[in-house]
């Protein structure tokens, strides 16, 4: 029995995906997430999943980012990015960062079909456009690179950097020590090649879905 992992924070087009699978794999067993923390959660518990359905802007994903690092931890499971946003430079990057497939949530049942087949017959699939954009910069590739060396503490620990959280707020919510999360913050800046906690979250925001943006930068702490 296929294990189909579904990521998406939308209750409609998660049952929209769910359909779509059932369609391809009647008997398919589906596993649900609806948060970054839900969805590491499901990804670990099932290392032998078939398939990743991953929204692509999910809150706490941080554009890339999540791609990036199940990639890194769990290179056996087959993603595919699903998202709203259509540009061939986002499908483009999203394929760069490792998925095989890229599905807009524009897409029609028929679609959605097609492209769970082929990548759960050890294909891709991927809309036209993609071919047309330019692929990701060396530097993004780089920052990305470097992101794959984290451990998946020292990413939560990153990712609730990039929400503004300070060190002692961290450990609260992740319940260890603050000294713990400031052990962590000097692996992290040293495995990005960072300076300081402004700096790594600068670069981390490079894997944004628009990376021109302005991250939430943290306040600096000894």
């Amino acid at each position: 029995m296929a294990t189909i992992l579904i990521a998406d924070d939308h209750p409609l087009f998660r049952e929209a995906l769910k359909g779509a699978v059932a369609q391809v794999l009647p008997d398919a067993e589906l596993v649900e997430a609806d948060g970054t923390g839900a969805l590491y959660e499901i990804a670990e518990a099932n290392p032998d999943a078939d398939l990743l359905l991953l929204d692509l802007t999910m809150p706490g994903a941080n554009g890339y980012s999540a791609l990036v690092h199940l990639r890194a931890t769990q290179p056996q499971l087959p993603v595919i990015v699903v998202s709203a946003r259509e540009e061939p430079a986002t499908i483009r990057r999203a394929l760069d960062h490792g998925a095989v497939g890229f599905i807009p949530k524009s897409s029609d049942a028929t679609t959605i079909r097609q492209a769970i087949a082929a990548v759960l017959d050890g294909g891709s699939w991927a809309p036209a456009q993609a071919l047309t954009a330019q692929g990701v910069s060396d530097e993004e590739a780089d920052i990305a690179q470097r992101l794959r060396e984290l451990t998946p503490q020292q990413f939560k620990v990153l990712a609730m950097l990039g929400t503004g959280l300070l060190n002692k707020q961290i450990a609260w919510e992740l319940g260890v020590s603050e000294a713990t999360i400031k052990a962590h913050m000097t692996a992290i800046l040293r495995k990005l090649g960072a300076s300081n906690r402004t700096q790594a979250i600068l670069m981390a925001s490079k894997l944004s879905v628009d990376p021109g943006g302005v991250p939430t930068l943290p306040e600096e702490e000894a």
